[in-house]
């Protein structure tokens, strides 16, 4: 196999984003730089190009998990722990400005950030963001996490941790694993459940979001409070 260092200086990914910057790259060559060198006799652009073959996109190989990246020749430890840190700096770049602000002024914002934190869980995750009297973002706390379709939730659990955050008030958050982010009744029962019990201690659930694949359902802006 030809190594990159015997290729023209301009056909080289990191040469290439010096000269023409990041966005001409390709999702091959931005995860060949990431990698920076080749392991178990596979070049870094060739690991890379057979990522991008057995998951179809970027997207889906920054969200695969452990052990399916690990069977790519050439992938092992060390490049999952690359491509997991770079989920997780997206991740925390978006929750940022949310913990500045309030986040009912900035809704884009927020649905951003519950589709890096949610969207690709294979099992159902449930979610608090705790908020402080001005609605700027405590912590992102998940809860509860079940199978492919459910997640057990516990509202004396909720209410504790608002309590430890010592939050003003809550938003409720879950994810659909099937993609699909409408609700079902037992969603809408489970926030009113919820609503009540946070109620007692005068702390307000503003809004339950249900994250899909590119979607976000809000249940308050379609009155399911």
């Amino acid at each position: 196999m030809t190594g990159l260092k015997t290729w023209p200086l301009a056909e080289r990914p990191r040469e290439k984003l010096f000269e023409k910057g990041v966005a001409a790259l390709s999702d091959a060559e931005v995860l060949a730089v990431l990698f920076g060198c080749g392991m178990g006799g596979a070049g870094a652009l060739c690991i890379a190009r057979n990522l991008l073959v057995e998951f179809g996109s970027l997207r889906e190989v920054v969200c695969a998990k452990k052990a399916r990246l690990c069977d790519i020749k050439g992938v092992g430890d060390m490049r999952y722990a690359q491509i997991a840190a770079v989920s997780e700096i997206s991740r925390r770049v978006l929750e940022t400005p949310l913990k500045s602000r309030s986040v009912f002024n900035h809704v884009s914002d927020v649905e951003a950030f519950l589709l890096a934190s949610l969207r690709h869980e294979y099992k159902e995750h449930f979610a608090i963001m705790c908020l402080n009297s001005q609605h700027h973002l405590i912590a992102f706390r998940t809860l509860f996490t079940g199978t492919l379709n459910a997640a057990a939730v516990y509202p004396r659990e909720i209410v504790k941790q608002v309590i430890d955050d010592n939050a003003a008030a809550v938003i409720l958050v879950h994810n659909h694993p099937s993609g699909v982010s409408d609700p079902s009744d037992a969603d809408i029962l489970l926030t009113r459940d919820v609503k009540h019990a946070l109620n007692l201690i005068d702390v307000s659930v503003l809004d339950h979001f249900i994250v899909g694949d590119n979607s976000v359902f809000s249940l308050a802006q379609k009155g399911l409070m």
